[in-house]
């Protein structure tokens, strides 16, 4: 597999480092949804933001990679149908990894709740406070996570249909490892 055939390191490491923080965040998200409040509950809310504030912001250094660097083109097995199918699905998932960070930020906005990065950077509100939109956006954020948690899965499974199946080597261009010769 040559250099041309995978994806820049950048890109590489952004895509498992978002996957790992979009996993721990729906981790912490289900874990603390139910919990009665508490300063445990607040604890591990502020995580859930870190976390999102991260996938955000890694969310939009990606796309800029993306932008700047050649994506390898897809297997010529591919159908042209299957291929956009494949483009369409990479920009969904862009399009969720700044929808369900940035619903949480207003929803955390209307309930009144400030988000300050790391305990250090405060973030600005992006709605004023408003208990019903909080409401409302609530139940956008955890639509959209159940939507971007189906679309992690989705493209998982179909990476490891092309890598076990396929054995077309789509997989290995976005491995931090090289292939096997």
């Amino acid at each position: 597999m040559t250099a041309a055939t995978r994806y820049s390191f950048p890109s590489i490491v952004l895509h498992w480092l978002v996957a790992l923080l979009i996993i721990t965040a729906f981790a912490i998200g289900l874990t603390v949804a139910d919990m009665p409040l508490s300063p445990t509950k607040f604890h591990w809310m502020a995580y859930h933001k870190w976390i999102g504030i991260s996938v955000l912001t890694l969310a939009l250094l990606r796309l800029l990679v993306r932008l700047m660097t050649k994506v390898p083109a897809l297997p010529d097995s591919m159908s042209p149908l299957m291929q956009r199918a494949a483009h369409a699905g990479h920009w969904v998932l862009y399009a969720l990894m700044f929808a369900v960070p940035l619903t949480g930020w207003m929803m955390s906005s209307a309930y009144g709740f400030p988000v300050v990065f790391l305990q250090i950077v405060p973030l600005p509100d992006l709605v004023s406070a408003n208990p019903e939109l909080a409401k409302q956006l609530k139940e956008v954020h955890e639509a959209l996570n159940w939507v971007l948690a189906a679309a992690v899965a989705g493209h998982a499974l179909v990476a490891l249909k092309h890598h076990f199946i396929d054995k077309d080597g789509l997989l290995w261009r976005m491995s931090l490892r090289q292939p096997r010769a």
